[in-house]
């Protein structure tokens, strides 16, 4: 793992990420991919068989899930946590209303039963901050439910803006043995990830523009920085002929990336001179032998 390159950003521009988050809560409606990655992560809920009384959702305004989680856990306070768009978010609330998200500084340590993270790797700034952020959230036996991208994601139009030119697409995103290894390393236990491969095809390269624009935008810190053209845009059309499969529609694969760990309680410290709380003691008695 080469932590600089990893824990550093992925080459994020703070400032495009900033732009996007507000453009997504503009919009009003979760993006039609973080939808369909929530409800394919949803049917991993009935793995966990551990209750839940509170759940936060990370970005959850545009991540996508929250009617699935009402639907597992009927009785459960859900809100959701917004880190980016705060100013945005108490702009547009009325005086008398509630808000319907919570900003990170304001949660209890401790409290939530379930974190549930719907891409919102991909706009983390620093992976082991964000990891240690979420262990310090959840209660002792919560869990937490998270979905990315894999490397592999778009590779076949990371491919034709390279061959054309275009600069870089997006920022590189993170294999899931090195996500495993960094819950590991915030405290963690049992991380399980799987990874699945789906294949999205469009009718032409209007449509791929207009679903691509729906989700965001690049956030690469070395993208092309200025305003694209009418004639770059059809350079760009064009270019798109080279995901054409068989049948005619074009093609991107989409390596979906998913998984959860627990937070198990702490362990005990050994020193040469060692004390111990009777409510330390008593957790530790309660713990299960391996």
């Amino acid at each position: 793992m080469h932590d600089a390159e990893l824990l550093s950003a992925t080459r994020l521009d703070p400032l495009a990420l900033l732009r996007q988050q507000r453009r997504l809560l503009r919009h009003g409606e979760t993006p039609w991919l973080n939808a369909l990655l929530a409800e394919r992560m949803a049917e991993r809920l009935e793995w966990i068989k551990a209750e839940v009384q509170h759940g936060l959702l990370w970005q959850g305004l545009h991540g996508g899930g929250l009617a699935a989680l009402r639907k597992r856990y009927p009785r459960a306070e859900l809100r959701s946590v917004e880190d980016v768009a705060q100013p945005l978010l108490q702009a547009r609330k009325r005086w008398w209303q509630k808000p319907d998200w919570l900003a990170p500084e304001a949660l209890q340590e401790g409290q939530a039963q379930l974190l549930w993270a719907n891409q919102s790797l991909l706009a983390a700034t620093h992976l082991r901050s964000l990891f240690a952020q979420w262990h310090r959230l959840l209660a002792v036996d919560g869990f937490l439910m998270f979905s990315t991208l894999g490397p592999d994601s778009f590779i076949e139009l990371r491919r034709v803006y390279q061959a054309a030119g275009f600069g870089p697409l997006a920022p590189k995103w993170v294999d899931l043995h090195d996500i495993g290894d960094l819950l590991v390393e915030a405290g963690f236990a049992e991380p399980v990830m799987d990874q699945e491969r789906l294949t999205l095809t469009w009718p032409d390269a209007d449509a791929l523009w207009r679903d691509l624009a729906q989700i965001g935008g690049n956030l690469h810190a070395e993208r092309f920085g200025g305003l694209r053209t009418h004639r770059w845009k059809a350079r760009w059309m064009a270019a798109m002929d080279a995901l054409r499969g068989p049948d005619g529609r074009l093609r991107l694969t989409l390596e979906f990336v998913c998984g959860h760990a627990i937070k198990p309680a702490p362990r005990l410290r050994m020193e040469p001179e060692t004390r111990v709380s009777l409510e330390q003691l008593r957790a530790q008695l309660r713990q299960p032998r391996p």
